[in-house]
C-alpha cells in the first residue's frame, strides 16, 4: 500500500509539472500570436519589419558588442571592396 500512495503523490506531481508546461505552451503561442499583430500594423504602417527585429535583436545585446561587431564587418567589407 506504501508504494501506492508514493506513487499517487508522484503521478499527481508529475501531472501539475506538466498542466504547468502546458500552460505556459499556450502562454507562449499567445503571445508569438500578438508579437504577429503588432509586426503586422508596423508593416502596414511602412515600417520594415525585417530591419525592427533586427534592432530588437541588437537592443537585447551590450553596446561593446554590438560596436566591436560592426568594425569587424566595416573592416572585412573594406577588405572585399564592399565599401
Amino acid at each position: 500500500m506504501q508504494d501506492d500512495q508514493a506513487y499517487g503523490v508522484a503521478a499527481d506531481e508529475l501531472r501539475q509539472f506538466i498542466e504547468q508546461f502546458e500552460q505556459l505552451e499556450a502562454e507562449k503561442k499567445d503571445i508569438a500570436e500578438r508579437q504577429k499583430e503588432v509586426m503586422a500594423e508596423a508593416k502596414a504602417r511602412g515600417y520594415d519589419t525585417k530591419v525592427m527585429k533586427k534592432i530588437v535583436a541588437l537592443r537585447k545585446r551590450h553596446r561593446d558588442d554590438i560596436a566591436e561587431e560592426e568594425a569587424i564587418l566595416e573592416m572585412y567589407k573594406t577588405a572585399l571592396g564592399m565599401v
